[in-house]
């Protein structure tokens, strides 16, 4: 899979431009609020002192790094404050190809396209590992695929574009992999607040010193548009030790720090936010995919049902996920979604649609019209 264009801008650019109305379902953005304590730590900033408006460390806010420590379990010295979870994947990824001769990165199929364009980034040899009709991994398959020259192994769950989400067995093997090809398990846990049932176990249960966690508050705030994300390396006094502080350095280098504001309303809001805030967009959610996925019913389409995320994926007869295919669905339906190759070979005759818009149902209705 080779992935050198943005094809996730290229589709939102074609939608905007065309001369219907048009319900976007391409990329992750919630469309929910955010919660109130995140807009009452914003406020309270503005009447903040001047020194307030300076550089944060820039690791991140001591604060900060000490409630994500807290949830996560860890010592605050393992986690840095990143743009993104983006950033976060990249300082994981590039960290594992420096510490070994190594130059091979394991992914899934189909996979987050952005992994993909990293590995061509990075001129690493990027290796395919087929999931199953329900976008499970087997982790017999990663070990067959792994080498002494695997250097990561990447894995999203809650997956984005399946929903699939990786039972405890799984995640344990995956780690076990990791250690036994001294490799690093990169593990992209950003959608950790939208699972639909008890499946979802984090990598970091497991006490080893091969993982990298990685998170963002984008999705589960619904913000973005902040970019404050964080990983967890391995601690300092391990054998993987030295990835941590490389991370710091090279954080620093590119970014100097993050940003303040961003990193003290993001602090209000893991404070002072209530269950019942998360539960209700999984509620949202929830109806959202029953609504969406009794549409596909209707147009005869097979699909996938998300045990965790917010990505139906479809597939439609006679229809292929290509990105012509793509745009005549925005033209002649009035719907935009993501073309199924742009996540690799297994699910090129797929659709990928994101249920971030109070529009599902009108989505689903002009899908199974166009498609009946």
């Amino acid at each position: 899979m080779d992935y050198e264009t943005p094809q996730f801008f290229r589709v939102m650019r074609y939608a905007a431009r065309a001369d219907r109305d048009v319900v976007d379902m391409v990329s992750g953005n919630p469309d929910w609020e955010p919660p109130a304590p995140l807009r009452e730590g914003l406020r309270a900033y503005a009447d903040a002192d001047p020194a307030d408006f300076q550089y944060p460390p820039s690791p991140g806010l001591d604060a900060l790094r000490d409630e994500i420590a807290a949830r996560r379990d860890v010592d605050r010295s393992r986690v840095v404050v990143t743009n993104g979870a983006g950033e976060a994947n990249h300082l994981a990824t590039t960290g594992a190809l420096d510490r070994t001769e190594g130059s091979e990165i394991l992914m899934t199929d189909p996979v987050y396209p952005y992994y993909a364009g990293r590995a061509n980034l990075l001129d690493a040899d990027a290796r395919y590992v087929p999931v199953d009709e329900t976008g499970q991994l087997d982790p017999a398959d990663v070990r067959a695929a792994a080498s002494e020259d695997t250097a990561a192994v990447v894995v999203n769950s809650p997956n984005n574009p399946t929903g699939a989400v990786y039972p405890p067995d799984t995640v344990e093997a995956l780690v076990e992999i990791a250690e036994d090809y001294d490799a690093v398990l990169v593990a992209d846990e950003v959608y950790d607040h939208f699972v639909y049932d008890d499946g979802f176990e984090s990598a970091l249960a497991h006490d080893s010193d091969h993982v990298v966690a990685t998170n963002s508050f984008s999705k589960s705030l619904a913000i973005t548009g902040f970019r404050v994300g964080y990983a967890v390396f391995p601690p300092e006094d391990g054998p993987l030790g030295g990835m941590l502080d490389r991370a710091r350095t090279r954080h620093m280098l590119t970014n100097v720090t993050g940003s303040r504001p961003a990193q003290v309303a993001v602090l209000r809001a893991l404070r002072d936010t209530p269950p019942e805030y998360f539960e209700r967009n999984r509620d949202r959610l929830r109806e959202r995919i029953d609504a969406f996925t009794d549409a596909l019913d209707a147009a005869g389409a097979e699909y996938t049902t998300p045990r965790g995320s917010f990505y139906v994926m479809a597939r439609f007869e006679d229809y292929p996920g290509t990105m012509d295919n793509v745009e005549r669905l925005v033209d002649e339906a009035g719907v935009a979604g993501m073309p199924g190759e742009a996540f690799g070979e297994s699910r090129a005759d797929w659709l990928r649609f994101a249920l971030v818009t109070p529009r599902v149902g009108e989505a689903a209705e002009r899908l199974a019209d166009f498609f009946a």
